[in-house]
């Protein structure tokens, strides 16, 4: 009875939660169904979204085989950014030399076009998967960066002389101050990058790519099949959602801590 009560109110929150886009998504597609059907827009044009699903039910293998390639390259550069651009975040906070030496160099790349770099990487790179994830890496980077350096600076003074107060080595301060104070901002920061890393991924293929979701809408394009550029678009739409929300599921995992007096009362407490 109790596991009943648990699901029904689980239930109603994802309802309270998504229903109202997900009504204004419903309410969207028919319309869009119903404009199409009554102006008898030709289907290279704009397709019926009725079209779109039987291309997805009907060729959902297709999709399936080349969504695990592109869902590779997104992941493995997402991780790529993440794990230099926190340490460069870091180094950027703590240390001034390092931060006017670095900040010019990010801001130069994150400033060209990412389709003028493809090319480049698949000439370094190859054709496989090593230049799909440099440019993923490479849109992904920035977010990451900024936001984790916004976060460690937004921890008041204050806060720090308080630890160091208490005996708080420069470590400690790290883990259990600035840390804990940055984590909702390094979230933020890979929320957009994971998105941002599904464009880059699908870039390099358009460069250059024999499989791959962005392989797909090459050769659907040049066969002018508009019904197939739909399904592929649906299909790295929820390809994104999905890992967006990954990336939310595992923030409220990892973040326990709310900013305010909290912050104060446990550093008094662990320190």
């Amino acid at each position: 009875m109790a596991r009943g009560l648990g699901v029904g109110k689980s239930t109603g929150r994802l309802l309270q939660t998504h229903g109202p886009s997900l009504g204004v998504l419903l309410a969207g597609v028919l319309l869009w169904e119903a404009g199409v059907r009554a102006l008898q827009v030709p289907a290279f044009v704009l397709p019926r979204p009725s079209a779109v699903a039987g291309m997805l039910v009907s060729r959902h293998d297709l999709f399936l085989r080349h969504a695990l390639p592109t869902t590779q390259e997104i992941l493995l550069g997402f991780l790529a950014s993440t794990l230099v651009g926190i340490p460069v975040a870091i180094g950027i906070v703590y240390s001034r030399v390092f931060e006017r030496v670095s900040y010019t160099v990010i801001v130069a790349f994150q400033t060209i076009p990412k389709t003028a770099l493809a090319p480049l990487f698949v000439l370094w790179f190859g054709f496989g998967l090593l230049s799909k994830v440099a440019v993923a890496f490479l849109i992904a980077f920035f977010p990451i960066v900024v936001n984790t350096v916004i976060g460690m600076r937004s921890v008041e003074p204050e806060t720090i002389y308080l630890a160091q107060s208490l005996g708080a080595t420069p470590l400690q301060v790290f883990l259990k101050v600035r840390l804990p104070r940055a984590l909702p901002s390094i979230f933020g920061g890979l929320k957009v990058a994971i998105t941002l890393a599904v464009v880059g991924a699908i870039v390099g293929e358009y460069i250059a790519a024999n499989e791959g979701l962005g392989y797909i809408q090459l050769q659907a394009n040049s066969n002018l099949d508009t019904v197939m550029l739909f399904a592929t678009i649906a299909v790295l739409s929820a390809l994104g959602i999905v890992l967006f929300y990954a990336v939310g599921v595992l923030e409220r995992l990892v973040v326990r801590w709310r900013p305010g007096e909290e912050q104060l009362e446990a550093a008094r407490e662990t320190l």
